[in-house]
């Protein structure tokens, strides 16, 4: 069975062989990508704990040595829990999370006042059939950073 392929409102782009006015090489076609951008990553804990695992203290520093010649303007870390116990231990333990990564983060050398530490507890651990969700261990971590001027 034969097919046909219809291409509708698609520039074509010669580059083999042809000169782009304006550029002489492939590094005026081509940037490296600024590392001082927004970031997202997650610290996974233990059931119950809020102590740090060797992973998560690579990741901490992974992202704090991408980011260390930028301006951090803000950081915002949000700690979680599943729902095995009480709603007040939760809270405790997932407030628990998020101060001992912002306290990483700090020893890192990240500007201690651009902090936004916060602990959800056990808030949407649990789906409404019931299903506990244990990937709840975890902080968020977002971070707003620019090229320092």
């Amino acid at each position: 069975m034969k097919r046909s392929i219809v291409l509708v409102g698609v520039t074509a782009v010669a580059v083999a062989g042809c000169a782009v006015p304006g550029f002489r090489n492939r590094s005026d076609l081509v940037a490296e990508p600024s590392a001082c951008t927004a970031k997202r990553f997650e610290v996974y804990f233990a059931d119950s704990e809020a102590r740090l695992t060797e992973p998560a203290r690579q990741a901490i520093g992974m992202t704090a040595a991408q980011l260390q010649g930028c301006e951090i303007r803000k950081v915002q870390v949000m700690g979680l829990s599943d729902a095995r116990g009480g709603a007040a231990a939760n809270q405790s333990l997932s407030e628990r999370r998020a101060l001992a990564v912002a306290e990483a983060l700090t020893a890192a050398g990240w500007p201690a006042p651009v902090f936004d530490v916060e602990g959800a507890g056990d808030t949407g651990a649990e789906a409404a059939s019931g299903v506990r969700e244990p990937m709840r261990r975890r902080t968020e971590v977002l971070i707003d950073a620019v090229p320092r001027n």
